[in-house]
């Protein structure tokens, strides 16, 4: 687990490792009894949350503008953890998870998720047919969660019962927090509702089953839910189906304390068979953002499914951070300035990068001229000399 400090642990994370070997007992003692009477210790309940700008160039006098973040104490995650693995070996066991959620499961990720989608969205194409990608944006969807709505959802859809069930009730009842920013803290206020993350498969059961019954594609990564239909070109009148489909979503909304943010959901309309402007003109009487490109789960998807956009913004970002790297580079060590290189270059080289399979080598060439121009600043190479050799020293593959 990372070794993250909360200010209402009793000692530091790395400290509370450190002498594990000593407290394991102790630790063991507290999960089973918690685990053994279906009761989540009071004294764990409480979170501290830390407001957080999202946006460094953001007014911090908007309190829209700030993230909150909360921290829970070590040995709350750790009794968390606990349960967690239990609760995943059941639903993968039963089949339980949405097959469409690639959110909180082993072997799936936002990678996994988006080339199931661009994928689909790629095979439309070679067909002729038109796209629809909607991103649905979910306003505070951990914070408005209804505790007796998940509670039923625990029951019915995942079948848990008896002190598990209790478990569970006691670890949503009873929680609180207050806000810390710099030397001062708020007061203790109640949490009413909301549920933390990784509950969010009660929500998504049944909004799976919603969409599926007209028609509609998705895929989900925790709250984001991507819809995109095909619409053939004798068709155009499919998307009505797609209609449909947002305001039973809407409804299912209301019902369970949700909201649609329509402001913050984005469209994309992929490909050309003709009706583009037509269709367009329909989904904007239904007042949805039509775009030329929207960010799903960090990547910028265009409408010619070409990433060009995404390339564009990896190479800017990139070669900005190793600007910054080259100024401090004399000042540092290899192995130093290397971390930063990984931190700040090739998380962003690596991230959702199967997407790039298949795309001209013209494109793929850009993103090679940033981990040469990586390379050369780290060993200190001139331009002139050859970079193959240089890769190799660094046991970089291309």
């Amino acid at each position: 687990m990372k070794p993250s400090t909360c200010v209402l642990d009793p000692i530091p994370t790395n400290f509370f490792k450190e002498v594990s070997g000593v407290l394991i007992d102790n630790v063991l003692d507290i999960v089973n009894s918690s685990l053994d009477t279906g009761v989540f210790p009071d004294c764990l309940k409480t979170a501290v949350v830390k407001p957080l700008l999202k946006k460094n160039n953001l007014d911090p006098s908007a309190l829209e503008n700030f993230r909150p973040i909360s921290n829970l104490p070590f040995l709350s995650k750790i009794l968390e953890k606990a349960v967690i693995i239990q609760l995943n070996e059941h639903l993968n066991k039963h089949a339980i998870l949405d097959k469409f959620q690639s959110g909180f499961r082993t072997n799936h990720s936002t990678e996994t998720a988006l080339v199931k989608v661009v994928n689909d969205l790629r095979v439309n194409a070679d067909r002729g047919h038109l796209s629809v990608l909607i991103l649905l944006d979910l306003s505070a969807a951990f914070d408005t969660f209804d505790h007796n709505i998940l509670r039923n959802r625990l029951s019915q859809w995942v079948g848990l019962s008896g002190s598990v069930l209790n478990w569970f009730e006691s670890y949503l009842a009873g929680r609180k927090f207050f806000v810390s920013c710099g030397n001062y803290n708020s007061k203790t206020h109640d949490i009413l509702y909301g549920v933390p993350q990784g509950s969010i498969l009660g929500l998504h059961a049944s909004l799976g089953q919603i969409i599926l019954g007209h028609n509609v594609s998705y895929h989900s990564y925790a709250d984001d839910t991507q819809l995109y239909l095909s619409i053939a070109p004798d068709d155009p009148d499919s998307l009505d189906s797609l209609t449909q489909c947002l305001t039973c979503i809407s409804e299912w909304m209301n019902s369970n304390f949700l909201k649609l943010n329509k402001e913050k959901t984005e469209t994309l309309v992929i490909g050309n068979n003709g009706y583009n402007e037509a269709i367009r003109n329909k989904l904007d009487t239904l007042g949805l953002k039509v775009k030329t490109q929207v960010k799903s789960l960090g990547v910028t998807v265009d409408c010619n499914l070409n990433l060009k956009s995404h390339i564009n913004q990896i190479t800017r970002t990139a070669f900005f951070h190793l600007r910054n790297i080259a100024k401090v580079r004399l000042l540092i060590s290899l192995k130093d300035a290397e971390k930063l290189v990984h931190a700040f270059v090739f998380s962003r080289l690596d991230y959702c990068n199967a997407l790039l399979s298949g795309l001209p080598k013209k494109d793929i060439n850009r993103l090679q001229l940033v981990q040469n121009a990586a390379a050369r600043i780290l060993t200190r190479k001139r331009k002139s000399e050859h970079i193959s050799p240089v890769l190799m020293s660094l046991h970089w593959l291309p």
